[in-house]
C-alpha cells in the first residue's frame, strides 16, 4: 500500500537549485523526444528504453552534454521509462505522442530509490539541504521522491514528491511528495 504526503518547502535561496535541475531535466526530455522522432523517421520503429538509456550514458561523456553528470542516473532512467510508456500508448493508438516542452515549463523529476536523504524536516538533494514544513509524521520508509513544479505562476514553481507518498508543497514555489511503502503484517 502506498500513501502520499504533500508538504511545503521553506522559501529559501536554495530552491533556485531545484529550478536549475528542473530546467536540465527539461533539456534532456526534449533531447529524448528528438531522438524518438528521428529514430521513427529512419526505421519506422519504436525506440526501446534500454537503447535510449545506453545513449544517455554515452552522452554524459561528451562535452556538450556534460551537465548530465550532475543529474542522478536513476532519475534519468525514470524519465526514459515515463517516455517509453507514453510512446507505447501512442503506438497502441491510445494517445498522442509527447510534444516538445519549453525547458522552463518542464515540471517534474523522480528519485526512485536513492539520491536523497530525509532527516526530521530536512531533505538533502545533490549536496543541498532543503527544509520543509512537516505537517504529517512519516509512517514507513519513503520509496520515491518526486519534485514537481506547481502552477502558482512563479518563475520556478517547485514540488517535491516522495511515495508511503509524501508531497511537499512549496510556499514559494515548491512541493515535496514523499511516498514510502508500508508493509502489512
Amino acid at each position: 500500500m502506498l500513501i502520499a504526503y504533500k508538504q511545503k518547502l521553506y522559501n529559501t535561496s536554495k530552491n533556485k537549485h531545484i529550478g536549475k535541475l528542473l530546467r536540465l531535466y527539461g533539456i534532456c526530455y526534449n533531447h529524448c523526444i528528438a531522438l524518438h522522432k528521428r529514430y521513427y523517421r529512419l526505421y519506422k520503429k519504436h525506440l526501446k528504453s534500454y537503447t535510449l538509456q545506453k545513449h544517455i550514458t554515452k552522452l554524459k561523456r561528451t562535452s556538450r552534454f556534460a551537465f548530465l553528470k550532475t543529474l542522478g542516473s536513476q532519475t534519468l532512467q525514470e524519465l526514459v521509462e515515463r517516455m517509453d510508456k507514453v510512446y507505447k500508448k501512442f503506438f497502441k493508438k491510445q494517445g498522442r505522442p509527447p510534444r516538445f516542452k519549453k525547458v522552463a515549463n518542464y515540471q517534474s523529476f523522480t528519485f526512485p530509490q536513492c539520491g536523497y536523504k530525509i532527516q526530521d524536516n530536512v531533505i538533502s538533494l545533490n549536496g543541498y539541504a532543503l527544509k520543509f514544513f512537516k505537517t504529517y509524521g512519516l509512517v514507513g520508509k519513503p520509496k520515491t521522491l518526486t519534485i514537481k513544479g506547481d502552477n502558482l505562476g512563479d518563475p520556478n514553481p517547485l514540488v517535491l514528491a516522495i511515495p508511503i507518498k509524501l508531497v511537499i508543497l512549496g510556499i514559494v514555489p515548491a512541493i515535496l511528495l514523499i511516498s514510502p511503502g508500508i508493509a502489512r503484517i
